[in-house]
């Protein structure tokens, strides 16, 4: 077994999504979600000496974590971008372990935001694989990109458009349990995940996330600062795993070989369990696809049989595999890379006991996934309860 970074969640603080921010900025954001995640683990911001950021924050380009940290008024003796795309919130997790482990600091907080402004615009670099071979075809953003994943998905394995929808359903259908997510009041049938629009053929717009405003952020500190604070059950780090190999989704590996192939057995090797003893999967679903191939890669079906595996089980709380009881991103709303967080988020919510009426009896452990770009930057963790 693999040496694990060793570190503990003891602070969670997230904003409830909004299609929009009024009259707010990333920073604000940033700083009220830090704020909660302070307050929920019951330490002085003062007692923050590490950062960990994500690399977009609209009022600077440049030099973040330094404008980060004078915004929150705090001192951190270890700060930095995690730059890994919808994989950034997980990736902080382990960093902050490792750094904890390392000695630079004690007490990492780590945050991600989004303002979601009307019109806002995200600009490539001029020259990568991606301008030279996928633009010029018209695989030119997400939806596309995604969209090829999915149908290589179905030509190759006979996959059917219901297959997916029932992804998308249960996102929906947890997300009817949480006040906070940004469809709740707002289930969504199989059929109606079919009758809407094509945005990319062959992904529905039911099938894709909403860009939405808030935040989320995360406390980090050692197993022995975590033992001697009583605020919260501590939630451990217990296993993490993380892979890259490509940006350009023309220079994708295999389908049964994508990143989560890699590392979410990494994770669990490092933690000593099985996929079987999961209690709760907080998989990254920025779309239904994303879905389906984690299924595969973490061993709970053969490649290319999610389909009948989302049909004869269910994945609600009381389900035999509970699969983003929070409503994931499909059903709580994506705030860019604090989309990412929210699962991280919700498995510690989990952990803890303190989900309410969406509450996994008993739950120990939970399998927490990252993704960035198009299944190019992926990262897992496996989070328990127990020191």
């Amino acid at each position: 077994m693999t040496r694990r970074p060793k570190g503990a969640i003891i602070g969670i603080g997230e904003l409830k999504p909004e299609r929009y921010s009024t009259g707010k900025t990333t920073l604000s954001l940033i700083a009220e979600s830090v704020r909660l995640a302070i307050q929920d683990a019951g330490i002085s911001k003062h007692e923050v000496d590490g950062l960990l950021v994500g690399p977009q924050v609209g009022e600077t380009p440049q030099h973040v974590p330094a404008t980060v940290s004078e915004y929150l008024g705090i001192d951190p003796t270890m700060s930095n971008t995690v730059d890994l795309g919808g994989a950034s919130g997980p990736g902080m997790i382990w960093r902050a372990a490792a750094a904890i482990e390392a000695g630079m600091c004690e007490t990492v907080v780590c945050v991600l935001a989004n303002k979601n402004e009307k019109g806002e615009t995200l600009r490539s670099p001029n020259r990568n694989p991606i301008r030279e071979f996928d633009v010029p075809y018209g695989a030119s953003g997400a939806n596309t990109s995604y969209a090829l994943l999915k149908r290589q998905h179905m030509e190759e394995y006979g996959s059917s458009q219901e297959d997916f929808a029932h992804i998308a359903y249960w996102a929906r259908k947890n997300a009817q349990q949480n006040p906070d997510a940004i469809f709740h009041g707002k289930p969504a049938e199989v059929e109606d995940i079919l009758a809407s629009p094509l945005i990319s053929d062959p992904l529905h717009l039911l099938e894709i996330v909403m860009p939405v405003a808030g935040g989320a952020a995360v406390i980090v500190t050692s197993e022995e600062k975590a033992a001697r604070i009583d605020q919260h059950k501590p939630v451990l780090l217990k296993g993490a795993g993380e892979k890259i190999t490509h940006r350009a989704v023309s220079q994708a590996p295999a389908i049964d070989k994508l990143p989560f192939t890699y590392c979410i057995p990494k994770a669990l090797e490092q933690a000593g369990k099985t996929i079987e003893d999961i209690d709760l999967f907080s998989l990254y679903d920025c779309y239904t696809s994303v879905v389906a191939v984690q299924l595969e890669s973490a061993g709970l079906c053969e490649p290319g049989q999610f389909g009948a595996f989302v049909r004869n089980h269910t994945f609600g709380p009381d389900g035999d595999y509970p699969l983003n009881t929070h409503g994931g991103q499909l059903g709580f709303g994506q705030a860019d890379l604090a989309g990412g967080m929210s699962h991280v988020v919700e498995a510690v919510r989990q952990l803890r006991g303190e989900a309410e009426e969406r509450q996994i009896p008993n739950a120990k452990y939970a399998l927490v996934t990252g993704n960035g770009a198009t299944l190019s930057e992926t990262n897992a963790l496996v989070l328990g309860g127990e020191l």
